[in-house]
């Protein structure tokens, strides 16, 4: 068994992913877990889908469902999208779409589908795109766009005294309910850093491969990270999401 390699948000980039990929020096007996947002932002969305459908037929790949991803799905399901998904990078995924057949876009539909909302390894290690409020953790969770859309988790993990004991009264119940969280959504960037920031036992994989940020892989054991070259490096002619 090989490396076990957490992925964070791609947004379209393929150029990214296989760049970061040739970084990583990924083999096939790696565990591959993607952190979900495989799409809307630069203009290789549906093309990242097809990779990654490609690359789970050769070695174990885990796909968290992020906002973006549940937005994309709903459109391929219905064929229109609301205003402010198309404005927050849809627009992008669409027109990557245009040369795909009725038959492509429901093999894509499918892997949208079976896309998982979390995922716990057999060490306490909980793998979720944004987070969850309930205190009892994401299977009890009330609302299930939270695992796609809850700030709070990170918001709470960034905000606490780092003197904080783990056995005072004032820690966070949610955080102890895991050994780690691994969670993208919310870029480091607004933090001030282009690379995986660690708060209390959460680590936060956005690295802003939407806007002006790069596409990071880590592994989870040693957390030895690798990037790709800044977005808009790979894609001089484009925009992003920085609109």
């Amino acid at each position: 068994m090989g490396r076990t390699l957490v992925i964070g948000d791609i947004h379209g980039g393929l150029k990214a992913l296989q760049q970061v990929f040739e970084r990583a020096e990924v083999m096939d007996d790696d565990q591959l877990i993607f952190l979900g947002d495989y799409v809307d932002g630069w203009s290789e969305s549906s093309q990242v889908i097809r990779f990654l459908i490609e690359l789970s037929k050769k070695q174990e790949c885990i796909f968290i469902k992020g906002n973006h991803d549940a937005w994309a799905e709903d459109w391929l399901s219905a064929g229109t999208g609301p205003e402010v998904w198309l404005f927050n990078g849809g627009q992008s995924t669409v027109e990557s779409y245009a040369d795909f057949s009725h038959q492509d876009k429901e093999i894509h539909l499918d892997f949208f589908r079976e896309m998982k909302n979390y995922h716990v390894d057999s060490r306490n290690r909980l793998f979720i795109h944004a987070g969850y409020s309930s205190m009892h953790g994401p299977e009890k969770e009330v609302y299930s766009s939270n695992y796609r859309w809850d700030r709070t988790l990170w918001e709470t993990a960034a905000a606490m005294d780092k003197k904080l004991s783990k056995n005072s009264e004032l820690y966070p119940k949610r955080l102890l309910l895991y050994h780690e969280i691994f969670i993208g959504h919310t870029p480091t960037l607004y933090i001030g850093s282009k690379t995986p920031v660690n708060k209390a036992n959460i680590w936060n994989m956005d690295t802003g491969a939407a806007f002006t940020g790069a596409l990071s892989v880590m592994d989870i054991e040693t957390k030895e990270c690798w990037q790709s070259d800044a977005l808009p490096l790979l894609y001089p002619d484009e925009k992003g999401r920085n609109v």
